[in-house]
C-alpha cells in the first residue's frame, strides 16, 4: 500500500473516531439534560455534521486514490 493510501487511511480512521467522540459527548449531554445540553446541544450537532462531512470526503478521496492504484 503506497504512502498516500496509508496517510489517507489513518486520516479516515482519525476523523471517524472524532465523529464517534463528538456523537458520544452529544448523546451524553442530551441524556443528562441541564445546562450543558441547553448551551451546547446544537453546537455539538453542528460539529458532528462537519466531522461527518469531512469523513465522507476523505473516504471518497481514499477510494478514488486506491482505485487508480496509488
Amino acid at each position: 500500500m503506497p504512502l498516500a493510501d496509508n496517510i489517507l487511511l489513518y486520516a479516515v480512521i482519525g476523523v471517524a473516531l472524532l465523529v464517534a467522540v463528538i456523537l458520544a459527548i452529544g448523546i451524553g449531554g442530551f441524556a443528562r439534560g441541564g445546562e450543558f445540553n441547553r448551551k451546547h446541544g446544537n453546537q455539538m450537532m453542528r460539529y458532528r455534521l462537519a466531522a461527518q462531512a469531512l469523513a465522507v470526503l476523505l473516504i471518497v478521496i481514499f477510494v478514488l486514490v486506491a482505485g487508480r492504484g496509488g
